[in-house]
């Protein structure tokens, strides 16, 4: 089983960028965390990062044949994104939206995720530990549908 991993604009700055709200964890450390706890499930992961919305756009249309569910931090994306919104819905995969701050405690403008109605759930606040339960709740969707879908995850 495959998941994928979509993290957008300017999460190739964590660690450097709002460490107060985001932490000093980089992109890289969640990664090798998520990395270590898909092979404990069994499973492989792949991560892209994009600032570019037609990017991750792209990336969500093609995972579909590869991909057995979608773990996304839209980022700034959550709360503009009609388009990601509608490639999540279009694919169909199982989808689990993260963030590492709590959106909700935030600004207003943050706390309406555009993406989220279309997503199995979202996860925030747990800072880089959101990540890890994001996988672990993507693997169960994807078994979930595997099984319902008569196949084997």
């Amino acid at each position: 089983m495959r998941i994928l991993f979509i993290n957008g604009p300017n999460l190739n700055l964590l660690g450097q960028r709002e460490t107060a709200v985001y932490g000093r964890a980089t992109l890289a450390d969640i990664r090798r965390r998520v990395a270590r706890r898909a092979r404990a499930l069994g499973v492989q992961v792949d991560f892209i990062q994009s600032n570019h919305e037609g990017v991750i756009v792209d990336r969500i249309g093609a995972a579909r044949k590869r991909y057995a569910a979608l773990v996304i931090n839209p980022a700034a994306y959550t709360h503009t994104s009609v388009a990601i919104r509608d490639a999540i819905s279009a694919v169909a995969l199982p989808t689990v939206e993260i963030h590492l701050s709590n959106i909700h405690a935030r600004e207003d403008f943050r706390h309406r995720s555009l993406s989220a109605p279309v997503c199995a759930g979202q996860i925030c606040g747990f800072g880089p530990l959101s990540y890890e339960l994001g996988l672990e709740a993507a693997v169960a969707l994807a078994k979930a549908a595997a099984k319902s879908a008569g196949k084997r995850p």
